[in-house]
């Protein structure tokens, strides 16, 4: 398997919305300077600019890291409070460094391990929901029903990952982040992130052979 060709890791629509918030190759953040402009004019309606920006990747990286719609709207919801907060205590200099949203994602990461350390402690949980992507009007009955079945297989594939590959593999190959970015994330080195990636991906199509071989039994 690889990602692109047996099992899409990025969500329907996800391309457009991440277009201006950048991509792995471009490898930059081309919203960034515009919404570090609009904080420094004014908190209220920057945090408006920021959230229009960064809501779709930072959804888009929440519901996989998570597999589960209710809890990524639930940690989407919370990483952007816990942004707006920070940035109340912020002075003009610290906004004017942001880089937002490696920031951003790094806010949202920290509260989804929070999650898992707190759910650890807690009686396991049952079966993975069902993690859809958003409608899309024109789309048919039966595209929507495989559409369906793959987010699910999706997200049953990344939670069988450890914690760290699945976030690598997530900001890579959803977030469209390079690496020196998720580096800053996950505050490893670039080496680290590069095995991240590479043992997840790898772990990915052992997991995704297995099924397929399991479901041809």
């Amino acid at each position: 398997m690889t990602v692109t060709d047996e099992v899409s890791i990025r969500p329907a629509g996800a391309s457009a919305e991440n277009a201006e918030a950048g991509n792995a190759a471009g490898g930059g953040d081309a919203a960034g300077a515009r919404v570090v402009a609009a904080l420094s004019g004014d908190l209220d309606g920057g945090f408006a600019v920021l959230y229009e920006a960064y809501r779709g990747p930072v959804f888009s990286t929440a519901l996989r890291l998570c597999g589960r719609w209710a809890e990524a709207e639930d940690l989407s919801a919370e990483a952007f409070l816990r942004a707006y907060r920070a940035l109340c205590g912020y002075g003009p200099e610290r906004i004017a460094d942001l880089r937002p949203r490696a920031w951003l994602l790094t806010i949202l990461t920290n509260v989804w391990r929070n999650g898992l350390r707190t759910a650890a402690r807690k009686p396991p949980p049952g079966p993975l929901e069902d993690a859809p992507d958003p409608p899309d009007p024109a789309e048919g009955v039966e595209d929507a029903a495989a559409r369906h079945e793959t987010g699910r297989e999706l997200a049953d594939l990344l939670a069988a990952l450890p914690d760290a590959q699945r976030a690598a593999v997530v900001l890579r190959h959803v977030t469209d982040l390079p690496v020196a970015e998720i580096a800053e994330v996950m505050g490893v080195p670039e080496g680290t992130v590069k095995s991240h990636v590479s043992r997840g991906l790898a772990r990915l199509r052992r997991l995704h052979q297995d099924q397929e071989e399991g479901g041809a039994r």
